[in-house]
């Protein structure tokens, strides 16, 4: 092996003077030594021949990297600020040192972690949750102020985000009200263990035995709940709050009953409690203005960010204007500012009779409609009149970019990567870092050389990933691709749908990877499931070939056949089309309203699942662009998205 290695070295000048002339081109020896140590990176004694071996490679870190990873938790803190400062901002050394820092805290071993914080600069929730444990072990007690979503969540979060929990329950910035809010929101989650610790910081005791009693018969307990003093107040609303998780409508009907002879902020926090399960069981549930009533009632306690959001979208559903404007005064600074909630406060603020009111909603859309092209960007533009009518923008990048990307140390780890079929894991992230380094130094001209590159090659999830980070120069060829555009136009014509709808979706299918496989088994272009190519082939007179389904051709015809089935199902409407194409049409259908039509902007904020919520968005902001793109005009996004019509009772 290690003979077989040197003569290989023996090419590295010859193959990297070709690696700085061409960017990209790596000797045939030199990519395959990337994959054998790869598949040797179990192997220490190995490893260390492939790195003196691969030194002047581009992809030469990485036998180091695996090294030191197969034992990162015991590896001493100078070997890895040793490597981050070897190999200097970049892909590898962010995630060695995050993963480095994790492993420590998982050890309670701060003093050793701090020295590497100073790399970790792209931090994802569980890393930044680990900085900030051992930026406070080892001094920096202020940072629990940049903290407070952690403290108040109680969904799903990282280990190290509980553990972040837990120290700033010792903190002497989290005040009596922080503890309160944060001890009642986790006994409306049920988190008995969390809450008694919470309990014990204000000086509470509560008893686990005792939860685990009114867990197995709440709405029992609620009849006799006694009411006398704290201890009896957090009994309450965890037993209202496992009430309500399996029985909804009986916990609302005791609401009355149970919010009499008690503190005024506590009854709010018993509203508090029915409101939000019930906005967060929609699912399960359907939609009920009740709930909408009881966090109207809760008003006037802190909300979290994720109570807030919530209320709003609650609010939102039953066109509720002065409870979104109350939910989203709740949000912090921060929230309040993204362009969903200011696009939702503007929409309310309209609705009042004020010329005040109305001219502010109209400064908030003007903003927004020059702020971007994004979802509420393009509903803005349509409240103030505008119509989407620039032509899409293709600027190129000069010889001097597309020099400057071959000269890029992190673009070249990337495409290298992509030329010796690499593992996409490793791929992926340095390209993504790759683009991160370019967008941080606002350099567009890179951003556009990097998007051109990889979609001469066909790369184009990676070339819509790059150009959509532009700022002021834009190439919406590249931002917007169309691959196989005779076969999506003529597909989608022959069974009624827009091509540029159809585009819309594939493109957040899966950004035209052909091979693109879901973790449930949806595959290809237009990520269909085996279950529905099945019917479309049915339907189509055709006998279903699982193979057919990696074939392009095929898989457009499937996926264009299959969303024009759902939206004559679902109304001939292509927003409940679109999320009836996420989470399946009966979904949609149940989403929509039994009362009276609804704007689709409002079904569209209020559906329960984030991911169909985003998704449908996403396709009808696409959508817009493509129609651009395919030359259909100037674009109005709301045509798009016609009023939603009062569910059929079948």
């Amino acid at each position: 092996m290690l003979n077989e290695v040197i003569n290989q070295k023996k090419l590295k000048s010859y193959a990297f003077g070709l690696l700085a002339c061409t960017g990209f081109q790596l000797t045939h020896a030199a990519e395959e030594q990337f994959n054998d140590a790869l598949r040797n990176a179990s192997n220490p004694s190995a490893l260390e021949q492939y790195r003196y071996a691969m030194q002047n490679d581009a992809l030469g870190y990485y036998p180091e990297y695996w090294s030191l990873n197969s034992n990162l938790a015991f590896q001493p803190s100078s070997s890895i600020v040793a490597f981050a400062q070897r190999y200097p901002q970049s892909a590898m050394a962010e995630k060695l040192s995050a993963d480095y820092v994790e492993e420590k805290v998982k050890q309670a071993d701060y003093v050793n972690a701090q020295p590497v914080l100073p790399y970790v600069t792209n931090a994802d929730q569980a890393e930044s949750c680990a900085v900030a444990q051992v930026r406070a072990k080892t001094g920096d007690s202020l940072v629990y102020a940049e903290f407070k979503d952690v403290w108040l969540n109680t969904s799903s979060q990282p280990e190290s985000c509980i553990g972040l929990g837990r120290l700033m329950l010792t903190s002497p910035l989290m005040t009596q009200q922080d503890r309160q809010q944060r001890l009642y929101a986790q006994l409306r989650a049920g988190q008995s263990g969390q809450a008694i610790a919470t309990a014990q910081s204000i000086g509470v005791t509560l008893s686990l035995a005792q939860f685990n009693q009114i867990q197995a018969n709440p709405l029992n307990y609620l009849w006799s709940a006694p009411k006398n003093n704290v201890q009896d107040y957090a009994y309450l609303v965890f037993a209202l709050g496992r009430a309500a998780d399996t029985d909804l409508t009986s916990a609302m009907q005791s609401v009355p009953r149970l919010v009499q002879g008690i503190p005024a902020d506590v009854q709010k926090y018993i509203y508090r409690t029915v409101g939000y399960i019930g906005g967060t069981t929609v699912m399960k549930n359907n939609f009920n203005r009740e709930v909408l009533q009881n966090f109207d009632a809760s008003y006037g306690v802190p909300f979290s960010s994720e109570e807030a959001e919530v209320y709003a979208r609650q609010a939102i559903r039953f066109g509720s204007w002065e409870s979104v404007i109350r939910a989203i005064d709740s949000m912090s600074m921060t929230q309040r500012q993204e362009d969903r909630w200011q696009y939702w406060l503007a929409r309310a603020s309209e609705q009042r009779g004020d010329k005040g009111s109305k001219k502010a909603a109209e400064e908030i859309y003007k903003r927004l409609a020059m702020s971007g092209e994004d979802y509420h960007n393009l509903l803005a533009k349509d409240r103030i009149g505008q119509r989407y009518n620039a032509s899409a923008p293709q600027e190129q990048p000069s010889v001097s970019d597309q020099t400057r990307l071959n000269q890029d140390i992190h673009f070249r780890r990337a495409f290298a990567l992509r030329n010796i079929d690499a593992p996409a894991v490793y791929t992926t992230r340095e390209w993504n870092w790759a683009v991160r380094q370019a967008y941080l130094k606002h350099d567009d001209g890179l951003l556009l050389a990097a998007a051109k590159r990889a979609s001469d090659m066909g790369w184009y999830d990676r070339a819509i990933y790059a150009a959509d980070r532009t700022e002021k120069k834009h190439n919406y060829t590249y931002r917007y691709a169309t691959p196989h555009q005779a076969t999506v136009v003529s597909h989608s014509r022959n069974v009624g749908i827009d091509p540029a709808w159809a585009y819309g979706l594939m493109r957040q299918e899966s950004r035209f990877v052909s091979a693109a496989r879901s973790h449930v088994g949806a595959g290809g272009l237009m990520q269909i499931m085996p279950n529905t190519a099945k019917l479309v082939a049915k339907q189509m007179g055709e006998t279903y070939n699982p193979a057919a389904l990696t074939d392009t051709n095929t898989n457009i015809r499937y996926g264009t056949f299959y969303l024009s089935m759902i939206q004559n199902q679902l109304s001939s409407n292509p927003v409940l089309a679109t999320a009836g194409y996420n989470a399946g049409p009966n979904r949609a259908k149940r989403w929509q309203p039994d009362y009276q039509s609804l704007s689709a902007d409002q079904y569209t904020e209020s559906i329960p699942l984030s991911e169909t919520r985003d998704y449908v968005k996403n396709v009808m902001t696409n959508a817009t662009h493509y129609g651009i793109l395919l030359g259909q005009g100037p674009q109005i996004i709301e045509s798009r998205m016609p009023t939603i019509p009062m569910r059929s009772i079948q």
